[in-house]
């Protein structure tokens, strides 16, 4: 999955867009490239989505359906990181990019692939170091689309 680079046009993520060092840990959360370009929800993708789906019903059940896993999904995704559990972890940040990109959540999906390629090159420090942008993006996302999407059809 593509999620577009808001900084360079349409080339995906580099390997340079990764917080510096593994040091951003609770506390000193440091942004990452383009983060604060990207919305945290996207109305053009909920619009395609619904577009696809012909109709907004199957697409608001399904953005239902992405908050109220959300925080199994991030436990799940956290335990592995924690564990150095390499399948698992890129099997849930894989997951959490895929999903969070079908519902128009393209920061967190971003940040997702980021975690992606740290846990492929093995680096878990910097993996752990990211799960607390995880988590307040993924809230934030979640929050979002309740109030925004959800609510609101």
């Amino acid at each position: 999955m593509h999620i577009p680079d808001p900084t360079s046009g349409d080339r995906g993520v580099s390997a340079d867009a990764l917080p510096a060092g593994s040091g951003a840990g609770v506390g000193s959360r440091q942004p990452y490239e383009g983060e604060e370009l990207l919305p945290l929800v996207d109305s053009a993708v909920l619009e395609d989505l619904e577009e696809q789906l012909n109709g907004s019903e199957l697409a608001v059940r399904f953005a239902r359906d992405y908050t109220a896993m959300w925080d199994q999904r991030y436990s799940r995704l956290a335990a592995a990181v924690l564990s150095e559990d390499r399948a698992s972890a890129l099997d849930a940040a894989i997951s959490l990019k895929i999903t969070s990109a079908m519902v128009g959540g393209l920061r967190l999906a971003r940040l997702a692939e980021l975690l992606e390629k740290v846990i492929r090159q093995g680096d878990f420090g910097q993996g752990q170091a990211l799960m607390e942008q995880v988590a307040e993006d993924g809230g934030q996302t979640v929050s979002e689309l309740q109030a925004n999407y959800i609510l609101k059809n």
